[in-house]
């Protein structure tokens, strides 16, 4: 095990297929619910390889508003249908709690708030980003977990400049998982604070503390990430992203 691939016996992968994994096992369990990943190509990847693989029932897109009746290679079409999905039904799944979301945060700190909307004094800030966006709605109502493919003190950090999206000192719904390049994050502490769940193959616990901008939890024995089983590369490789889109988010 070397670098940024991981192998295990005749299993080798890269990153970004580590990423993914990862980025599915999020899924796990939901059942039929709306898989919402809308923070990149890693996340959409792990959200409809969960669906070909060990959770059927979940819902997934094209991207647009058609439910695939499979799940779909990155950057294609659902070739059949199995229903339609407006914004007004979508929006009616979101405060019925049945979606899990995978969004991509600018800040996050601790307890799971996330930022997406400036950074700097909101009187006067530094930059502006994208807005709150359904940032409130989507912790306060569903499952959401976070994708970060670039771990850095940047991101995490000990307060966010704004509140966009709620954390579990806040009264978030649920903030399942954070998955970043680096490792695996969680919140099954007493406080609902962060704790580092996994680090993924190559990567050792200091590398992460460092990239950390607060103090994480780190319990006495942090696992590996799990690596992709020889199925799931294939289908990640043969039917979901030949055109290895998922190598641009996390190079190897």
């Amino acid at each position: 095990m070397s670098g940024t691939n991981g192998t295990s016996g005749t299993v080798t992968a890269t990153r970004a297929e580590v990423c993914a994994v990862a980025c599915a096992e999020a899924f796990r369990g939901d059942g039929e619910i709306v898989a919402a990943a809308v923070a990149g190509f890693v996340p959409m990847l792990g959200s409809r390889l969960a669906r070909s693989t060990f959770e059927p029932d979940l819902l997934t897109t094209d991207g647009g508003p058609s439910l695939s009746a499979e799940a779909v290679p990155l950057g294609a079409a659902a070739a059949e249908v199995e229903g339609w999905l407006p914004f007004r039904d979508h929006l009616w799944l979101v405060l019925n709690g049945r979606r899990h979301v995978i969004m991509g945060p600018s800040q996050i700190d601790p307890y799971g708030n996330t930022n997406i909307s400036c950074i700097g004094d909101w009187e006067r800030p530094k930059r502006q980003l994208l807005g709150v966006r359904g940032g409130p709605g989507n912790t306060l109502l569903n499952t959401t977990s976070y994708w970060v493919p670039k771990h850095s003190p940047r991101v995490f950090t000990g307060k966010v400049d704004f509140v966009s999206g709620v954390g579990h000192d806040n009264g978030a719904h649920e903030i399942r998982v954070v998955v970043t390049n680096l490792a695996v994050l969680d919140f099954a502490t007493p406080d609902k604070r962060m704790r580092l769940r996994s680090v993924h193959p190559g990567v050792t616990v200091d590398e992460v503390v460092q990239n950390t901008g607060f103090e994480l939890a780190v319990p006495g024995d942090v696992p590996e990430t799990r690596l992709p089983t020889a199925e799931e590369l294939r289908i990640m490789r043969d039917v979901l992203d030949p055109k290895g889109l998922r190598e641009r988010e996390v190079p190897s």
